[in-house]
């Protein structure tokens, strides 16, 4: 009986490796995005240096909904590379104008909902007639966002959405689903 030939332990475990770092890559790549949240511009849903995943996926066959938290590059960055974290909340198409701080939609009569802000929304801004295949952001701390309201480029375009933020892995304790 022939005896089979092992590799040295050495080589399995840089091939191991190797396969794991290949795994992690593709992952973050094409299924997941890794973001950290730079400022208190969406408090109280996600914190200042909370970590978060997003889904990259999510939009592959749908089209962002109003009020999802998207991470996406920022409109003024010409290098792509600085990433934001916001709300949507104007949809393609639509004209925004902000009054005493609440959201208005093509001119009704009736506000957004702002329930998820983290304090009384203020100030006046608009309108904002927002292009096909763009959106309109802001967070939820209102006051203390810099966002749509203020970006030289205020729409986001869909091909800059990278994905649905949908779970904060820290800190540990407070690890859950984002609503």
């Amino acid at each position: 009986m022939k005896k089979k030939k092992r590799l040295p332990v050495v080589v399995e475990d840089l091939i191991t490796i190797a396969v794991v770092v290949i795994a992690v890559l593709l992952i973050n790549h094409f299924l997941l995005i890794n973001a950290r949240i730079p400022s208190e511009s969406m408090e109280t849903t996600v914190m200042a240096n909370d970590r978060i995943f997003g889904n990259r996926l999510a939009y592959r066959d749908s089209t962002p909904g109003r009020y999802d938290i998207v991470i996406f590059r920022y409109p003024d960055d010409p290098t792509g590379e600085t990433l934001f974290i916001k709300r949507v909340i104007g949809m393609p198409g639509e004209t925004l104008m902000i009054r005493d701080g609440k959201v208005y939609v093509n001119g009704s009569g009736e506000p957004l909902d702002d329930s998820f802000c983290s304090e009384a929304p203020e100030g006046d801004y608009g309108p904002f007639e927002i292009p096909d295949g763009c959106y309109f952001m802001m967070g939820d701390n209102r006051n203390d966002s810099l966002d749509s309201r203020f970006w030289d480029h205020p729409y986001v375009t869909t091909d800059a959405i990278l994905g649905k933020a949908f779970f904060r892995y820290w800190p540990l304790w407070k690890a859950g689903m984002i609503s």
